[in-house]
């Protein structure tokens, strides 16, 4: 293969077969169980990355059931989003994202830059209840159940929740172990066509887990529980912030500082 073909075919990883085909992704019926609760402040800020701001103390830990999505096909999500302000704008920060298909993690880390991780999240309608879990291997590290629609909620507060920017951290490394890319991404979901919007009760419990640590973000109150089903388009992102153009080492003290670091680390 020639150079110019290699630049022309380049879209991601493997060169010759990608584990992910080019969008627009667009997701068919795809169903929110969110749980809103409040968490501890401090260890909110501890997480959330300048230049975002936390806003309350307020985490919206979310499963989501994707039967059917052009490229990414049918999988399930679970993780934890953080309402916050950027330059003045509301937003979501997506703090972390475990899900079961290989495809959508691969997509979402390398085009922008999701902290996607494989576990087995399951959404689950038992009767009058629908429970949802997320198991890492056999440990069990959250748990939601909420009543089944109980109230029909406001569907223009929820399009507007929904059409709000999400920020995401993007980190790619160099080869050399350095931050090659470190940006923050903003994107927006598009075209949304809200076909259901439930409140109800709900409960969540989390347990700390070495590797799925969702327990980091206790749970010290619940304020509230959603259940939406929607179309929409996860669309492209934009660079927002920019962490290495935005520093005013160089690029070659920051290799010198990282990898300073390391060699901090592995001697102890």
């Amino acid at each position: 293969m020639k150079i110019d073909d290699v630049r022309r075919s380049a879209y991601a990883m493997p060169l010759t077969n990608p584990s992910f085909p080019r969008g627009p992704y667009r997701f068919f019926d795809r169903e929110y169980l969110i749980v809103t609760y409040r968490t501890d402040l401090e260890a909110l800020r501890a997480l959330v990355p300048e230049p975002l701001e936390v806003i309350e103390p307020l985490v919206k830990y979310e499963f989501i059931r994707m039967p059917d999505s052009t490229g990414f096909g049918d999988y399930t999500e679970s993780g934890q989003v953080i309402p916050v302000r950027f330059a003045g704008q509301e937003g979501a920060y997506v703090h972390s994202m475990y899900l079961d298909d290989d495809a959508p993690i691969a997509g979402g880390r390398e085009l922008w830059g999701f902290p996607k991780k494989l576990a087995q999240p399951k959404i689950r309608h038992e009767g009058e209840v629908i429970s949802a879990t997320l198991h890492y291997g056999q440990a069990l590290c959250a748990l939601a159940t909420m009543g089944y629609k109980h109230r029909a909620a406001d569907k223009q507060e929820v399009l507007r929740s929904l059409s709000t920017p999400n920020f995401v951290l993007k980190i790619i490394p160099h080869v050399d172990g350095t931050p090659r890319i470190c940006e923050l991404v903003r994107y927006r979901l598009e075209d949304i066509v809200l076909k259901e919007a439930w409140n109800s009760p709900a409960e969540l419990q989390l347990f700390r887990h070495v590797i799925a640590d969702v327990a980091r973000l206790p749970v010290l109150e619940i304020v509230s529980g959603h259940h939406i089903i929607a179309d929409l388009t996860l669309g492209y992102g934009e660079v927002a912030f920019d962490y290495l153009a935005n520093d005013a080492a160089s690029p070659k003290s920051r290799r010198s500082e990282v990898k300073e670091r390391v060699l901090s680390n592995v001697e102890g």
